[in-house]
């Protein structure tokens, strides 16, 4: 059995580059240099939204925390997050049910909806302002096949006894101004500021005593019950558990072959006039290849992103965002003719999803004492808020039958690889 684990750096370079609107003038918690050998129940490995999620967690279980990160907090792959925070996943729950059965998809998809409302009531309990407002959703096709798509995946929701209603092309035209084929408009979303929810939550850890510290972690190794956190200064930290929370820059550790990174785009626009906003703000996404997503923010800004591709190198990447963005300028005055596209902030960064659109979490093979929370895909902060959870009944011993819809060695029945898989979600394939 393996006892050691490498862990390679990443720049935020590497990860996300271009400005957001987030977080702009607010202060963030600061991490303290290592100068001396550790020993916690915990040590979290990253201190973006997922590890900050975590961190609140176990604090509130009891446990002694660290959390371990050689950048500023939040500012590699949460900082190009756009937190729309949805209960749907990637994968819509027809095709979700095709790999795994119908139960199956159905219970993930409800977990999902759960995990939306206990994260809005985390943040409204301890006063987080990071933005948070409550939205529904608007899930869109352009095409008269789409709309059987849309048709048919609404009666998989009904039968799952999930919130949401088929709209039509008159519909949307009429109630929403927006000109596609049909919709489903469904409730039990949210959106925030991802920096500052992650700033918060960072606060409230350290607060219930957890230590922030600034270093670059480069080795595990596991020992009997305890887990050692070789760092790249002369002293080490031990622990009963670790946690890899390092986002998309990618420890060590086998990735399954449902597994692939890839590169989004986003803008946010100037502010808006609020009367020349969409119904309810609802947050939109489009059911097209490329992905295409948009919301608003608190100060009236339309935040638009997708045209997600394949694009793993960062200087290609960066490469492409200016034409990228000239894209999404398009494809908002499209959708949306009434904004004003004048760019205040554009950015890109490296992500990563998996083919069945659900994320990994739990022990890393043959490594039982490590976990791994990543929440991927376009609603990964409703995961990684799951992912807490999960990691807090993990570390008590407490076991779940459903935990091995996210387990790191899973493979999607009937595929043997991402890319076959996203071939035939491409494909437009009927269920």
């Amino acid at each position: 059995m393996p006892t050691d684990l490498p862990l390679y750096e990443t720049d935020h370079d590497a990860l996300v580059s271009g400005r957001s609107p987030w977080g702009r003038t607010a202060l963030h918690p600061w991490y303290n240099p290592l100068r001396e050998s550790m020993s916690f129940d915990a040590a979290i490995i990253g201190g973006g939204i997922t590890g900050a999620l975590v961190a609140e967690h176990l604090t509130a279980r009891g446990l002694s925390v660290c959390v371990i990160d050689r950048e500023e907090p939040g500012l590699a792959s949460t900082s190009a997050s756009t937190a729309m925070l949805q209960w749907e996943i990637d994968t819509q729950l027809s095709e979700l049910s095709l790999y795994y059965g119908f139960d199956r998809a159905a219970a993930i998809y409800r977990r999902s909806l759960v995990a939306v409302s206990g994260l809005s009531k985390l943040i409204r309990r301890h006063d987080i302002h990071c933005g948070l407002r409550s939205r529904s959703t608007l899930y869109l096709t352009r095409n008269a096949g789409g709309v059987r798509e849309l048709q048919r995946e609404m009666a998989f929701r009904e039968r799952a006894g999930l919130p949401g209603e088929f709209l039509s092309h008159p519909y949307l035209m009429t109630e929403f101004e927006i000109e596609r084929d049909g919709g489903i408009l469904s409730s039990g979303a949210a959106e925030a500021d991802p920096l500052l929810l992650t700033w918060g939550l960072l606060a409230i850890a350290v607060k219930r005593g957890a230590h922030l510290v600034k270093a670059s972690a480069t080795q595990l190794h596991a020992e009997g019950n305890r887990v050692i956190v070789e760092t790249d200064t002369k002293y080490v930290i031990e622990a009963r558990h670790v946690v890899l929370a390092t986002g998309y820059s990618m420890p060590g550790i086998p990735m399954p072959k449902l597994h692939q990174t890839r590169s989004s785009w986003a803008l946010a626009t100037v502010p808006q006039d609020p009367d020349q906003l969409w119904r309810d703000r609802a947050l939109i996404w489009e059911d097209s290849h490329p992905y295409l997503y948009m919301r608003t923010s608190t100060d009236n800004r339309i935040i638009i992103g997708g045209e997600d591709d394949e694009t793993g190198d960062p200087a290609i990447r960066d490469g492409k965002l200016a034409a990228k963005i000239e894209m999404l300028r398009g494809k908002l005055q499209q959708l949306w003719p009434q904004a004003d596209a004048t760019v205040g902030y554009r950015w890109c960064g490296t992500f990563g999803e998996t083919a069945d659109g659900l994320p990994l979490i739990g022990p890393v093979p043959e490594m039982p004492r490590v976990l791994a929370a990543y929440g991927y895909g376009g609603n990964g902060i409703t995961l990684s808020f799951m992912a807490a959870l999960m990691v807090g009944a993990m570390i008590a011993d407490t076991r779940r039958d459903w935990f091995d819809d996210f387990a790191l060695d899973r493979e999607a029945p009937g595929f043997g690889s991402y890319n076959e898989a996203s071939a035939f979600r491409a494909s437009g394939a009927s269920f």
